[in-house]
């Protein structure tokens, strides 16, 4: 069996670090089965697309929809090559799932507008599947409302022109898409459980997405949620696509 790649684009080894368990527990993979790029380390192109069954890509502390001129050289290297791997993965149609960096990578790359319109603090909401949802194979073991995690400053505003709406919340219209059969980004976290989000929380303390002092706060209402659904589709991509 081909192994699955993980792109990831965290600095910091305990959330990477995290990230990688996360989608080793919750895609049922072993480690073999799952091969891990930190794009931020160092260049990762080429990459030989041949050789995997798909591509998962991590959240990230990155913002697609910060000026060019504010971001960082690491940044805007890792833009331009997720763009270069990604004009193949369309091309294939090779499966792809993106968990909340994914919105800005291949949302931006297939013409969407990612901007701060919908961002959502730390923190639970409700997720409601469309009618395209509810008949997506990867979304089928889902129930038609569920819990997930979020928290990210910005999301898609405007679907790519040719993608298919699959998800939605009341804070953030758009929170799953598909581009093609097989290309797939979230806004939630699906990686994420209690643990795993109480990890990034004070990893990511003084990245903005929560004011100073209100960590306390933001770990009781993540331990408030009851989120089980999302880890769903990290099992139901791999089960689809490991044989392919």
């Amino acid at each position: 069996m081909k192994p699955f790649l993980l792109l990831s684009s965290r600095a910091e080894d305990v959330a990477t670090d995290g990230e990688y368990a996360a989608f080793l527990r919750f895609g049922g993979l072993r480690p073999e089965e799952l091969e891990h790029v930190r794009m931020e380390a160092a260049p990762f192109l080429p990459v030989d697309l041949d050789r995997y069954a798909g591509v998962f890509v991590g959240g990230s502390p990155f913002d697609a929809s910060t000026p060019e001129d504010r971001k960082s050289p690491v940044q805007r290297r890792v833009e331009a090559e997720v763009s270069t791997l990604l004009d193949e993965i369309v091309d294939r149609d090779l499966p792809f799932f993106g968990a909340c960096y994914g919105v800005g990578t291949l949302g931006v790359h297939q013409g969407a507008v990612i901007d701060r319109t919908y961002a959502e603090p730390i923190g639970a909401v409700t997720i409601t599947l469309t009618e395209a949802g509810r008949t997506d194979p990867l979304l089928a073991d889902l129930p038609d409302a569920f819990e997930a995690f979020v928290g990210h400053k910005e999301a898609c505003r405007v679907l790519p022109p040719d993608a298919v709406l699959l998800a939605s919340s009341p804070t953030c219209p758009v929170q799953m898409f598909r581009v093609r059969q097989n290309l797939y980004a979230t806004q939630f976290h699906p990686e994420l459980d209690l643990d795993g989000i109480s990890t990034r929380i004070g990893v990511y303390r003084d990245y903005g997405y929560y004011r100073p002092g209100e960590y306390d706060d933001v770990i009781a209402r993540v331990r408030r949620a009851d989120v089980w659904a999302p880890a769903r589709l990290l099992e139901a991509f791999v089960t689809r696509y490991r044989q392919r």
